[in-house]
């Protein structure tokens, strides 16, 4: 686990130092390792950077080029597996034509380097890293397939000049990339981006738009202006001249169940897929840890890590209610997490977040996270910073829900649609989280609104659909599956990139166990009806109407019915029979009562950022309805994210 920087200009440049200045920026990322390759017309040059004594093998602090070059790479490493230098990036083959520069693990790497050693290759390494290069060499771009892991990673060909850069299937690691026209840059983090003197820091008003309809970016767009996160499951090469090319090589698809399978066949699968899954993510040469929320996701993980890991360390966040009213009142897990932890014997930690625990944390946050998206996260960023102190890795529950139908609340809208029109329409209205494209006119101000060619993102939601191959719009199970596919390509995705940014915020490095190549391609594979009860009579909730709804949502326990099924002999009953609860603070009450000021001081002061784009009279409304008894936890979140935002970046 590491975080990457990259520089590719053809035309040749001087100044290499600023390589190190990208790096730098995203130290956290890896605070164990650094190190550099410049590539021009004096040939190849790899630095180590001194400073970090233990991992010096021979070369001075990176200077000041004063010879053009052309390429620039650096690498932050967080040594996870083979904790010698023999394991240093960026690294060569041994021959010193193929570089690579790897964030992420390969879970699978030890039958791959059998593979390459019954077809003749050698080690130098125990890595995955030196695995995934010489798979590179031997297999192409084809190598991705073979990959079972999470990682975003460029390989220089330093023979013919070129770069391949690759993102892995999920997008479980973030790999973003600005071209200026004479310059190409690519990292882990936008923060390095900036670092470079071509790279400006300027808002986007569509990506602006496009966040504040759905609390999201579905293509690709960032709120930096020209600054683009490279699509999962995609790969990019690059020519000397500095031609590129973005391939995809892998998509979900939800499209082709196996129906001639049956519920027990599924049920027994499923269950031999986690077990496995659970064993491939929990090797590593430094201790592994578990979140654990108290829901199934989490509890099966634990359960089935601590057969492995003798007293695995286990890590809850839950929240101070003595002043928080309503269904709100329920939001502590830590409870049902206790009864995991005592099930399994693990060694637990708790944290207890309070209203005050926000306002502290938001500058640290945003600055980490840079693509704010989806909604409350700062509990986060807590938790990641409890487990970073017992463990270097931690497994996580996320992708349970959007593989096995975790929400069936949200299908209410699509699954009794009568054509494919009346789908998309009724789904687009549901996924406008935040501001309806109504009421776009009044929430911009009118020069941020003139600069933005089109306010509905009703065309870039469609789009997303368009990449569903040959999905059907018929019936109720058609209409599931085309949302589970929209789910794991959008809202998954944005979980994963938050997860990424505030773990790695703590030099902690989350696994996904779920999303495991041969657990998430059965899992598509499983008919719908499987997954959910009873699509006849899914129940019409909507789960931002927190005060009408959640109470029911509660004792509605449908979805992933099979994977509750699969889990049933693992763990305790009353866990895999629990309803479906979100890992959320309870802000509604919060935004009403401790943290009323807060808010209101933040985003209505004279000095307020937001108030360059957004009209202060509708976020005013905003917060006096909230008072009032409506809900807007959601897009009050969103507005001191972006204020945050502002204040942060220099806008």
């Amino acid at each position: 686990m590491c975080g990457i920087a990259g520089i590719f200009t053809p035309r040749g440049s001087k100044g290499s130092g600023i390589i190190k200045r990208m790096t730098d920026s995203i130290a956290h990322r890896g605070p164990d390792d650094a190190g550099y390759l410049v590539a021009g017309s004096e040939g190849l040059k790899h630095y180590l950077d001194p400073n970090l004594r233990d991992m010096r093998i021979d070369a001075d602090l990176l200077p000041e080029e004063t010879k053009p070059w052309n390429l620039a790479i650096g690498h932050r490493r967080l040594r996870i597996i083979d904790l010698s230098p023999n394991a240093h990036q960026p690294m060569n083959e041994g021959n010193g034509r193929y570089w690579i520069a790897y964030n992420g693990e390969t879970y699978n790497y030890r039958e791959l380097r059998n593979e390459l050693e019954a077809m003749g290759e050698s080690f130098f390494s125990t890595s995955d890293t030196e695995v995934v290069l010489k798979g590179y060499i031997r297999w192409g771009a084809e190598v991705l397939n073979k990959l079972n892991g999470m990682f975003a990673f460029v390989v220089y060909d330093s023979s013919e000049g070129s770069l391949f850069i690759a993102r892995d299937r999920y997008g479980i690691k973030p790999l973003y990339y600005t071209d200026t026209g004479s310059t190409f840059l690519f990292a882990s983090e936008i923060k390095a981006l900036l670092e470079h003197p071509e790279c400006k820091a300027e808002i986007d008003p569509a990506g602006l738009n496009e966040y504040f309809t759905f609390q999201n970016n579905l293509d690709g767009r960032s709120i930096f202006s020209g600054i683009t996160l490279m699509e999962p499951g995609t790969y990019i090469t690059i020519n000397r001249d500095g031609v590129r090319k973005s391939t995809k090589y892998w998509d979900y698809s939800f499209s082709e169940p196996d129906d001639s399978m049956s519920f027990e066949e599924a049920r027994d699968k499923t269950r031999e897929l986690m077990e496995k899954a659970v064993q491939r993510q929990i090797v590593a040469d430094v201790p592994v840890g578990s979140y654990l929320s108290g829901g199934m996701d989490s509890g099966s993980i634990t359960a089935l890590a601590s057969r492995h890991i003798d007293r695995i360390t286990t890590f809850t966040a839950g929240f101070e209610l003595s002043r928080v009213t309503g269904v709100e009142a329920t939001f502590d897990e830590r409870r049902d997490a206790e009864v995991i932890a005592n099930t399994f014997l693990t060694e637990h930690y708790e944290q207890v977040i309070n209203a005050g625990d926000m306002p502290w944390v938001m500058p640290r946050l945003v600055r980490h996270l840079e693509d704010i998206r989806l909604g409350m996260s700062y509990p986060n960023y807590y938790i990641s910073r409890l487990a970073s102190k017992f463990v270097k890795v931690c497994l996580s529950g996320a992708g349970g829900d959007e593989l096995f139908g975790g929400y069936p609340w949200r299908y209410y809208r699509v699954c009794n649609s009568v054509n494919k029109e009346e789908f998309f329409k009724n789904y687009y209205n549901f996924w406008q989280r935040l501001v309806p494209d109504n009421e776009k006119k009044d929430f911009f101000r009118p020069e941020l609104y003139s600069r933005i060619d089109r306010t509905d993102c009703y065309p870039l939601f469609r789009e997303v659909f368009g990449k569903n191959g040959n999905a059907e719009y018929i019936t109720p199970e058609d209409h599931v599956a085309n949302s589970l596919y929209f789910e794991v390509k959008t809202f998954l995705h944005g979980l994963l990139i938050l997860g990424d940014k505030l773990s790695m915020a703590n030099s902690l490095e989350e696994r996904f166990p779920f999303l495991d190549n041969e657990l998430v391609d059965f899992a598509m594979k499983i008919p719908v009806r499987y997954k959910l009860k009873d699509l006849a009579n899914v129940h019409r909730i909507d789960e931002n109407e927190t005060r009408r709804n959640m109470k029911y949502m509660r004792k509605y326990n449908d979805g992933k019915n099979v994977l509750r099924a699969a889990m049933k002999s693992f763990l305790p009953e009353k866990i895999v029979n629990r309803n479906k609860q979100g890992f959320s603070a309870p802000d509604e009450s919060w935004y009403r009562g401790e943290n009323f000021e807060y808010v209101r001081e933040t985003l209505l002061s004279s000095n307020a950022h937001i108030d360059r784009y957004i009209e202060r009279g509708y976020i005013n409304r905003i917060i006096e309805e909230h008072a009032g008894g409506e809900n807007h936890r959601l897009l009050i979140w969103s507005f001191i994210c972006f204020e945050e935002w502002c204040r942060q970046f220099g806008f």
